[in-house]
């Protein structure tokens, strides 16, 4: 049962008299707990819905499209509170947290039900068989899930918990009931690589197409690691070594069923110093949420944005001048990107700063682990023209936060010039730095 908060005006909710505040209890005689029994539950075209207000009872019937909605909204868009991980991993990132962030980045969830709403992945480690059941019966894919090694005693060993090995069961269920599965591995030097990784990818390869890819990332290590599990950065010849055992593996693979499922995240690329593939080495990168495949991703949308910028003579005569900042990882990306760009675009000025991490430590090189503490130490004093552009994933989802808790109009104030996101992609950090689109 769930509090109903809000009845939208007008909605077919509205017109059956159903109040904020009343209670729903069931749809069809179903039982709804959560937001995947309400939205499961709701696609036929004649609902029956009980409730309860003021205690008692009522029941209304609504006839609707298959898949329309009814109009009701709720306390939290679970409709329930979010659930916490169960876990203790030796490399999970919000155990390195300094002191002094805002309070949900404290927060670990591993919530199944994220999986499909938001794309999250989680451990299995705080399903049951019933839940398991559930996602089956409702068809609910693809599930994302952070497997990290398929050896049951590693595996525990890994996460610190007696049960995540066990877990590793609902992988059959989930692939017997022909549902989709992405998988993710945090790599962990001399834990989970080398062969651990190979009787991984061969144990999940048999799930496929189930199991449809699987990201291989390297443990994300930051300066706060006091009294943690000893873990070190790979090494520039085992970053390329851990390479050569994805892609030999995914190369047979993909001889053999058409797709090479296994895919390096772009940092072992950068650690080894080795050019990032081309696009046809992502297929449609099924990855790219998890740092595989994002430069040349990026690299080839500015690159389209470039052919359709050179038609529009306007374009070409365009005068501006902003700055721009960036990530270790990703800076010789843009800084080529742009070169090109301001080539076309003679009256352009750009300037790329390359932005240091030291907020969680140097070894820390993605955009999306940039602070703005970082941000405004590193540019004070610096040129930045009419207006800086920031990555889009340095701020919290749907907000406008850094992870230090300074706010985009902060930073602004602090640098004394107009701040703005630059947009999620390639084409439309092209269109950022123009300023218009193209």
């Amino acid at each position: 049962m769930v509090k109903i908060t809000e009845v939208y005006t007008g909605s077919r909710a509205d017109k059956v008299n159903i109040k904020p505040g009343d209670i729903l209890v069931s749809i069809n005689d179903n039982e709804i707990n959560d937001v995947l029994d309400y939205r499961f539950y709701l696609t036929e075209s004649k609902v029956k819905i009980s409730l309860m207000r003021n205690g008692e009872e009522y029941t209304v019937e609504i006839k609707k499209g298959e898949y329309d909605d009814i109009g009701l909204d709720f306390e939290t868009p679970l409709m329930d509170e979010k659930h916490s991980c169960k876990n203790k991993c030796i490399f999970c990132f919000i155990d390195q947290n300094p002191e002094g962030l805002r309070e949900s980045l404290y927060f670990k969830d591993d919530d199944s039900r994220l999986s499909f709403i938001h794309g999250n992945y989680v451990t299995l480690t705080n399903m049951t068989q019933q839940d398991v059941d559930r996602i089956i019966k409702m068809r609910m894919s693809p599930i994302n899930i952070s497997v990290h090694t398929t050896n049951p005693e590693l595996r525990v060993k890994m996460m610190k918990n007696k049960h995540s090995g066990e877990v590793l069961k609902y992988l059959d269920d989930f692939a017997s009931a022909g549902l989709s599965m992405c998988g993710q591995i945090v790599l962990c030097r001399g834990v989970n690589d080398g062969e651990e990784l190979m009787r991984s990818m061969r144990d999940l390869a048999a799930l496929y197409p189930a199991m449809s890819s699987v990201a291989i990332v390297p443990a994300g290590l930051t300066k706060f690691r006091d009294k943690l599990y000893p873990l070190t950065d790979f090494t520039k010849e085992e970053a390329g070594a851990i390479i050569d055992m994805i892609n030999s593996f995914g190369d047979a693979h993909k001889e053999k069923h058409g797709s090479r499922l296994f895919y390096a995240a772009d940092e072992f690329y950068l650690k080894a110093e080795r050019e990032i593939p081309d696009a046809d080495y992502y297929e449609d990168y099924p990855q790219l949420e998890n740092g595989v495949g994002m430069i040349r991703s990026c690299s080839d949308e500015f690159g389209l944005a470039l052919l359709n910028a050179e038609e529009l003579s306007e374009i070409r005569n365009k005068k501006r001048s902003i700055s721009l900042v960036t990530g270790v990882a990703s800076y010789p990306m843009i800084k080529e990107q742009v070169a090109k760009l301001l080539a076309l675009c003679p009256n352009l000025s750009v300037n790329i700063y390359e932005i240091v991490n030291n907020f969680f430590g140097r070894s820390i090189t993605v955009s999306g682990l940039l602070t703005g503490l970082d941000i405004c130490e590193q540019l004070d004093g610096k040129p930045l023209g009419e207006e800086l552009l920031i990555p889009q994933n340095c701020l919290r989802h749907g907000e406008d936060v850094f992870l230090c808790g300074m706010t985009v109009s902060e930073m602004s104030q602090k640098l004394g010039v107009p701040v703005r996101a630059s947009g999620n992609d390639g084409y439309e950090l092209a269109e950022a730095i123009l300023g218009e689109s193209i």
